[in-house]
């Protein structure tokens, strides 16, 4: 994947590893411009290739009363302001085949969830669009096993491809990153760390999914030391109001100590 070939992502000749960061949903405009202003300024300021995300809907919930969107068309026309008015990319989740024409239409990037990323007729149908394809790697699945996804991707005539490491189960309420996945998956394609998702803690009796929002630093630390080109990260400036995803989201507040911390290690580690 050539990373400059994203439109409108800047900062590509940095030596930094690139971001998708953004909420977890989009829940209104407001919300949108207001965490992609703050993480636009962040990251011009430390010069990392960015992208913003935002769930234009969201299908894999833990309950059947749980947030799922504010309207499909009405999330993805505020994903498309957010790139017009700041001038970078985005990305969103699609889950079903339908979804990859229409949100190609707003976005630069799709995204297949972890939970979906076997479901070869919806990988092909986000490569066939021509964006750039983002894999979530299944919580289930060894990283070796992601270069089958990878190529059902190139063999759809699309070379834009990352995976995305989301963490593996460890039990039945835990999440666990084997940061030796990074290095393996790098032979297929770039590899981004998902660090709020690796954190999550599923299955709660709740039906309300929790986090580690504490061990957010540690885990990015350790994915750039093992070589991450890229991270993926949630935030919001009130997690614990956010009607998704909020247990183990970044407040934006701390966003700029973290990646000003990041950006070091990798100057660091490029230097070696």
């Amino acid at each position: 994947m050539n990373l400059s070939l994203i439109p409108q992502i800047k900062h590509t000749d940095s030596n930094n590893f690139f971001l998708l960061c953004g909420p977890c949903a989009i829940e209104g405009e407001e919300m949108a411009m207001r965490i992609a202003e703050k993480v636009v300024s962040i990251t011009d300021k430390l010069q990392i290739p960015y992208v913003f995300k935002g769930s234009f809907k969201k299908a894999n919930r833990s309950r059947v009363d749980s947030f799922t969107g504010i309207g499909d068309e009405k999330a993805l026309k505020i994903l498309r302001k957010v790139s017009e008015t700041f001038h970078v990319p985005t990305v969103t989740d699609i889950h079903e085949i339908s979804d990859a024409a229409m949100a190609a239409e707003y976005v630069d990037v799709l995204q297949i969830p972890a939970f979906l990323v076997r479901q070869t007729d919806l990988v092909v149908a986000a490569a066939e669009t021509g964006r750039v394809v983002n894999l979530k790697k299944g919580q289930f699945m060894s990283p070796e096993s992601m270069k089958h996804a990878v190529m059902k991707v190139e063999e759809s005539g699309n070379g834009q491809v990352m995976v995305t490491d989301r963490g593996t189960m460890f039990g039945y309420q835990d999440m666990i990153v084997d940061f030796r996945g990074i290095p393996t998956m790098k032979q297929y394609a770039p590899v981004v760390l998902d660090v709020t998702h690796s954190l999550q803690q599923p299955n709660q009796s709740s039906g309300v999914t929790g986090g580690r929002p504490d061990m957010i630093e540690t885990i990015a630390r350790a994915g750039i030391v093992t070589g991450a080109d890229g991270i993926f990260m949630e935030t919001h400036f009130d997690p614990a109001n956010a009607k998704s995803d909020g247990a183990n989201m970044l407040h934006l507040d701390h966003l700029e100590k973290l990646l000003t911390n990041l950006v070091a290690i990798r100057k660091t580690i490029n230097n070696l």
